[in-house]
């Protein structure tokens, strides 16, 4: 729901809060902003607008003050709509609207601004809409990565789902099958962790290199998470750069391979249509499924353990 929407909606409860007699549609136009001038829009406007208002759980009632009146009217009648008295701490204010923005750009966009609208009218002052963030909190989380809001559904229904995934360094993305356990945002990026059922193992993938529909691909509970899965923990662990005390000689093929060039020791150019390339690593099994992710593109000289690990992923891809 956009903010203008919510605010004409939020005006609407408030007038007719305030009103003692029904009103009509145009004593509503004319004190409410945002109505268009033409009569056609205004009334298909105000119908959405009224369906929005029932669907919220707001009791719009329709009637006429009296028998002389020739238009019905519309009331809120105050003991129907009113909450019990809502007491919030500053903290508390402050987290359901840095919540309500969080997800403005997420599927729960409609449920949060109607939440946000109900305890506006009920008297929620705290919740105004200013821009200013509260002390110790900056509310900067999007979801606008079309993966979101499939993944949150498989999350919540515990159901397993396949996407395509590009990798760092990867001009192609690879299928995935994932049993996703949570979906978190570390360091301003979302983050979907489960198990991975290609690898048989454990996996992190950042959302924004999801490529193409988030489908599922089993009924719901069928997705088991471990008791002490950690999803924030995961994504932070994967997240962190082990120190790297190991030297790798690879040989990477002209014009790829640019994400191991960024970082590389050294880079000796040769006249075959590879280069040779020295790269510092930490971990054997993590760095042999980065550069597996490059495919024909890079093949490994050295170390033995590296080289063999990096053609036991590659058979695995093929198998």
């Amino acid at each position: 729901m956009s903010k203008r929407r919510t605010e004409r909606l939020l005006s609407i409860v408030v007038l007719l809060l305030s009103s003692r007699r029904y009103l009509t549609a145009e004593e509503i136009r004319a004190a409410v902003h945002g109505y268009p001038e033409q009569d056609d829009a205004f009334k298909r406007m105000f119908e959405r607008d009224k369906e929005e208002l029932r669907d919220l759980g707001i009791p719009l009632e329709t009637g006429r003050g009296n028998v002389f009146d020739e238009e019905p009217g519309y009331r809120i009648r105050r003991q129907d709509y009113e909450l019990p008295e809502i007491r919030l701490e500053a903290d508390e204010a402050a987290v359901l609207g840095i919540a309500a923005r969080v997800w403005q750009s997420a599927e729960l966009a409609a449920a949060a601004a109607g939440a946000l609208l109900k305890l506006k009218a009920a008297g929620a002052a705290d919740l105004e809409d200013d821009q200013q963030p509260r002390p110790g909190i900056e509310p900067r989380l999007t979801t606008q990565e079309p993966a979101f809001g499939p993944l949150w559904e498989a999350v919540r229904d515990r159901r397993p789902v396949t996407f395509s995934h590009k990798a760092p360094g990867r001009s192609d993305a690879i299928r995935r099958e994932l049993e996703p356990w949570g979906v978190v945002n570390w360091r301003g990026r979302w983050y979907v962790a489960g198990h991975d059922r290609m690898r048989n193992a454990t996996r992190v993938f950042r959302l924004s290199r999801i490529e193409g529909p988030v489908k599922m691909s089993g009924p719901p509970g069928s997705v088991t998470v471990p008791p002490d899965a950690d999803v924030r923990e995961l994504v932070k662990d994967w997240d962190a750069a082990p120190p790297r005390d190991r030297e790798a000689v690879l040989n990477v093929r002209a014009g790829a391979g640019e994400g191991l060039r960024r970082y590389a020791k050294a880079v000796t150019p040769g006249d075959d249509g590879w280069d040779r390339v020295t790269v510092q690593f930490a971990d054997v099994p993590w760095y042999a499924e980065y550069l597996a992710w490059f495919g024909p593109d890079v093949m490994v000289v050295g170390p033995p353990d590296l080289r063999e690990a990096v053609i036991s992923r590659l058979k695995g891809v093929l198998a």
